[in-house]
Parts: structure tokens; C-alpha cells; sequence
């Protein structure tokens, strides 16, 4: 606190003038009752003042959680052999929570006040802390120091935050995934070579040639599929990418965490691609990406109106900063401001100006659903990229090792995204474990085919990231080789499961739906394309329960069929649909059996088909 007599502020009682000298500032007589209440807006307004010049942290956070990663310890002082051991296990715990990283925050109560350490205690609770993670095979990186001065002690306290994360063990490395999204031509790409490659752009699209998966993308600069890019971070924090590693092996054996980005196409005519993207792999977070110069253009909004259908954590990077005037860079951030306000969204926007703002933004972020953080970048001077880094280094999984944990007991469920054919492989296929655990080795049916089968087959080999790996858990991406089984036999949108599963098939299925847009009305009879999960088929509308029609932004119970093969969908699955403009979201309520035409009491163990 500020003694306000010794900063010159006026204390009650006391003008500047003197309160008895009967004086105004132009030294006129003035009236006792004007100049009384002049004397009190003026001591509002220097109180407000002195107020705002002494901003002073919080002097309380929230409650320590007893389940979480995030751990508040007042101090770490010389602890006996035995609360030492005591204090390792509990790092032990919040690591495990938070799938290998923890967030200790020292000189606060358990009760969340911020009380705060001397120089000395400060330094010894930190070598105590380094010595735990020590222990247990962490290692430790201050993320930020800040004074706490709300009390009158004349000493400087500070709190310190502090990330701890394993040091990798087992290919057990953190994966999050991150959906790129945004407008053609908006320097995705670019920006994800930058950050994969370590090497800034020179301004005419260098840094994305390594992205590029097909000769026509290299000509014309356009993303027309789907890739992948990682970039790692390991136990200290520090970013590994191509620039010092060779390979993804390399990348992948020297990372704590992983953050596997999703390039998606921008251009409107890709936007089937697009949705795919953002059903099937199952992003933890999406990046949009907004030219600064353009501002919000094209496919912007579609994009962002499609992450927030999907409930996709969403924040934003407005690139090419580089190209324009600050004027031009702020215009764009308060048009993005105001989209993110409007009531569709409903969004707290939040820029990221410095790394405090940074390490503020990546905890916020996961915690509310409405926080939006707001970065302004460019790949050719590498301004502010440093900002994004850090970010991405201290953002927190939005599972919970229970989570985690729940849907690794449950039977194995693969879904088949991406199909290919390698020399000396055989049929490899890509995609995502919803749930259990996939082994080499491990025998699996997959299905359903054009007549609804599953069909056996053995799974050879798996790779994450392209490196080897043994053992697939829930929520992870990887390939798995199939070795001679007939790539003919398969298509996107199957689906590789535990024989024990009884998977269940549907050609009709209900879902409540709210109609986003149509340009006039929608009825029986009316085609969309379904998308749900990895599953993107044209559907036809049966029926809709209760109204013959739906228009813009009304909502529903509709029973879809499919028109050309049944498919593998879940109860409660997210469902996105659309037709030229026409939109619209929803989740699956009911599974219908097959079409009459096939034998509905035909036995599970009769469907698998020995190949």
C-alpha cells in the first residue's frame, strides 16, 4: 500500500490550497458550499486515481483443488527426510493428473491467499522443489516471479510459479492436438512451417514448402488436404522442432510434450475436407489464423462458427503483421473483438501483449470455456512468435488423468481415418483410439461393410508421430500396418474394434438438430451430408417429429437415413450437417436397426467373416 501523505495525494480534510484559504485555482473567491463539493469530486478523483497508478495482485486465488494438477505450498523450507518423501509423493500425484506436468505455486495458502516468501525462503523452497522433481525423474522452469506488496511489511515478498514436467519415459510423452483453421491465404501454413522448422519465412512462402503434400498445393500455395506437423517441448520447457532435430523420431525421443498440428484447408471449395478434420481427429484446441491486412474475411467466420459448434477450444493468431501499419494491426484485433462479443459467441477476448499475458492466457484458457486469447505475429521477423511458443509450452490437457484412465477400461475402438498402401508394408491405416488400449499384434474386426459385416484382421505394427511404438492408449493418434489385408475392403468412416464389442450398425438414426441456416425451408425428403465423428456420408431426412418443416434457427427431432452403406455411430455422437449454405448441428438420440432386407436375429459371431 502507498501512504497517500507521502505521495502527494490530498488526505481527507486537507486541500492543496489549504481548506480554510477560501480560494479556488484561479485564486478567485469562491462560495464554502460550492468549494465543499468541489473539494470532494477532486479528492474522488485523486483517490481513483492513486487507486489505479497502485494495482496490486489479487491478495487471494481460487481454493486449492483436491484433484487437479495445480498445487499451492506456502513454503519449502528444510523440510525432515520424511516430509520430503511425504512432498514427493504429492508432486508424484499432481503430475499423474495432469498427465505429466504440474503447475506449484509457492508463497500461497491452501486456502488460496497469497502471502508470498523473502528473497532467501524463496530461493530455498525452490531448490526443495528441484530436488523433489529430481526424484521423481521431472525437471523443473520458473514461469513467472511477482510481488506481493498489499500489506504494509516493508520487505519485498514474492510468489513464484513454477511448471514441473517428466522427463520422458516410454514414448509417454503428452500429445495435444491443434486444429489450424482459417482463410485462404492467411499464412497457416507458413506459420506452422516456421514454428516446425525453426527457420523464419522469407516473406514469399519458404517456410511452408516442407507442409505441402501434392505438387499442385507447391504451385499454387493452396492447402488442399490434410497434414500433420509436430512440434515438441521438452522436461525444461524448451522448444524441439527440425532445426535441431533430423527426424520426427528424434523430435519425439527428446519430448516431454507434444503438440500435433492439424493443417486444414482454407479455401471454401475444401470446406467438406475441412469438417473432416474437425470431426474426425478430434482436436484438444483449434488455431484460427486471420491475415492481419485482411482482417475477417472468406472462410473466417465459417470456420469459427464451426470450432465453436464442435466445442472446440479456440484461439486466435492474427499473422502477417509484418505487411502493414499498427493502425491496420489493432483495426483487426478490436473487428475480431467485436465478433467475439456478439451474442452468438459470447466470447472474452483476451491479447496477449507480453509473456505474463501469455502464461496467464494458456491457464485461463482450459479453465473457462469463454476466454479467448488474441496473438499478433509475423513469420518473417519472428515478432511476438516467442509469445506463442510459450503459450503452447505451459497449455494444459483438457483431460484428467481419470478421464484418461476410464476410457483406456473400456473395450478397444479404432477409427479408420486415412487408408494407404506402403512398399514392403502392406495396407497401413490411420486414425484415432477413442477407447482401450491396441497392442501389436492384438486381433481386431473391422467393419461395417457395404452389407454390414466385420471382417478379422491382425494388427502388425503401430507409429506415433513416425516412430515406433508398442502399446496405442485412449485419445492417441497413430498408424497401425495391417500387413496383406485387401485395402479394397476398407474405406474412411470404419471403424476397428474388440471382438467382445458387439458393435452395433444403423442405416436410419434420430438426432435433435438445430437448424443453423437454410435458405428456405427444410422438409422430408431433403439431402445433406452427414458428418459424425470420422463417419461423412449423404443422408436423406425420413421424418420430423412434431412439424413438417424446420427454418433458420429452429429446432428439432429428425430421423436421417443414409443412402448408401450403414455405418458405426455412437449414442450422444456430435453430429454436423450441411448442403450448399444450408447448416446445422445436433447429437445422435436413437439408432435405428437395419433395412428390413437383412436378417435382424442373424448372431454377432455369423458376421465375422474370416478374411
Amino acid at each position: 500500500m502507498v501512504d497517500l501523505s507521502e505521495s502527494g495525494a490530498v488526505s481527507p480534510g486537507h486541500g492543496r490550497h489549504g481548506q480554510g484559504s477560501g480560494f479556488g485555482n484561479n485564486g478567485k473567491k469562491t462560495s464554502k458550499k460550492s468549494r465543499t463539493r468541489r473539494g470532494k469530486r477532486g479528492r474522488r478523483r485523486r483517490s481513483k486515481k492513486n487507486n489505479r497508478n497502485n494495482k496490486t495482485p489479487p491478495p487471494y486465488f481460487p481454493p486449492e483443488a483436491e484433484e487437479g494438477n495445480i498445487e499451492y505450498k506456502l513454503k519449502l523450507v528444510n523440510p525432515t527426510q520424511y516430509r520430503f518423501e511425504h512432498l514427493a509423493t504429492q508432486l508424484k500425484w499432481r503430475l499423474q493428473e495432469g498427465r505429466g506436468e504440474a503447475v506449484y505455486q509457492i508463497g500461497v495458502e491452501d486456502n488460496g491467499l497469497l502471502v508470498g516468501l523473502t528473497e532467501a525462503d524463496m530461493k530455498a523452497s525452490l531448490k526443495t522443489l528441484k530436488r523433489m522433481a529430481e526424484k521423481v525423474g521431472a525437471d523443473i522452469t520458473l514461469l513467472r516471479e511477482r510481488e506481493v506488496d498489499y500489506d504494509l511489511d516493508r520487505n519485498t515478498r514474492k510468489i513464484a510459479e513454477v511448471l514441473v514436467r517428466k522427463v520422458p519415459d516410454d514414448q509417454q510423452f503428452l500429445d495435444l492436438r491443434v486444429a489450424v483453421l482459417g482463410n485462404v491465404d492467411s499464412g497457416k501454413s507458413t506459420l506452422l512451417g516456421v514454428l516446425t522448422q525453426g527457420e523464419l519465412d522469407n516473406g514469399r512462402g519458404r517456410a511452408r514448402l516442407n507442409l505441402f503434400r501434392h505438387l499442385h498445393e507447391i504451385q499454387t500455395g493452396r492447402t488442399s488436404s490434410i497434414s500433420f506437423e509436430i512440434l515438441g517441448f521438452n522436461s525444461k520447457g524448451e522448444v524441439v522442432n527440425y532445426s535441431e532435430s533430423r527426424t520426427a523420431e528424434e523430435i519425439c525421443e527428446s519430448s516431454s510434450k507434444m503438440i500435433t498440428f492439424i493443417d486444414l484447408a482454407g479455401h471454401h471449395k475444401y470446406l467438406k475436407t475441412t469438417i473432416f478434420g474437425l470431426t474426425s481427429y478430434c482436436p484438444d484446441f483449434a488455431m484460427l489464423v486471420v491475415s492481419a491486412n485482411t482482417g475477417i474475411a472468406g472462410t473466417t467466420r465459417e470456420h469459427l462458427g464451426l470450432a465453436m459448434a464442435l466445442k472446440v477450444p479456440i484461439f486466435i493468431v492474427v499473422s502477417k503483421v509484418d505487411l502493414c501499419s499498427r493502425g491496420t494491426v489493432e483495426r483487426t484485433v478490436r473487428q475480431l473483438e467485436r465478433v467475439l462479443k456478439q451474442p452468438g459467441c459470447n466470447k472474452v477476448p483476451m491479447v496477449v501483449s507480453n509473456p505474463d499475458d501469455a502464461v496467464t492466457a494458456a491457464q485461463q484458457f482450459t479453465q473457462s470455456a469463454c476466454i479467448t486469447p488474441i496473438f499478433t505475429l509475423s513469420s518473417v521477423t519472428g515478432e511476438s512468435l516467442d509469445l506463442l511458443k510459450v503459450f503452447l509450452n505451459i497449455l494444459p490437457p483438457l483431460s484428467n488423468s481419470k478421464e484418461q484412465e476410464e476410457l483406456m477400461q473400456q473395450l478397444t475402438e479404432f477409427q479408420v481415418d486415412e487408408i494407404y498402401s506402403v512398399p514392403d508394408v502392406g495396407t497401413v491405416v490411420g486414425g484415432t483410439l477413442y477407447s482401450g488400449v491396441c497392442r501389436e499384434g492384438e486381433r481386431l474386426v473391422v467393419g461395417p461393410t457395404d452389407e454390414g459385416r466385420f471382417l478379422r484382421l491382425k494388427v502388425g505394427s503401430i507409429q506415433r508421430n513416425r516412430s515406433a511404438c508398442r502399446v496405442l492408449r485412449a485419445g492417441q493418434a497413430a498408424t497401425l500396418a495391417l500387413g496383406n489385408f485387401d485395402r479394397s475392403l476398407l474405406r474412411k468412416g470404419m471403424v476397428m474394434v474388440s471382438p467382445k464389442m458387439n458393435p452395433t450398425i444403423c442405416c436410419q438414426f434420430e438426432a435433435a438438430i438445430v437448424l443453423l441456416f437454410h435458405a428456405k425451408t427444410f422438409r422430408r425428403g431433403s439431402q445433406v451430408t452427414v458428418h459424425v465423428g470420422n463417419v461423412r456420408q449423404t443422408a436423406t431426412v425420413e421424418c420430423l417429429h412434431g412439424k413438417d418443416e424446420l427454418r433458420t434457427g429452429e429446432r428439432a427431432v429428425v430421423r436421417f437415413r443414409f443412402i448408401k452403406h450403414p455405418e458405426y455411430l455412437r449414442l450422444g455422437a456430435k453430429l454436423l450437417f450441411r448442403e450448399g449454405v444450408t447448416k446445422g448441428i445436433g447429437h445422435v438420440t436413437r439408432l435405428l436397426p437395419p433395412s428390413q432386407n437383412h436378417d435382424q436375429n442373424q448372431n454377432h459371431d455369423q458376421n465375422l467373416q474370416e478374411h
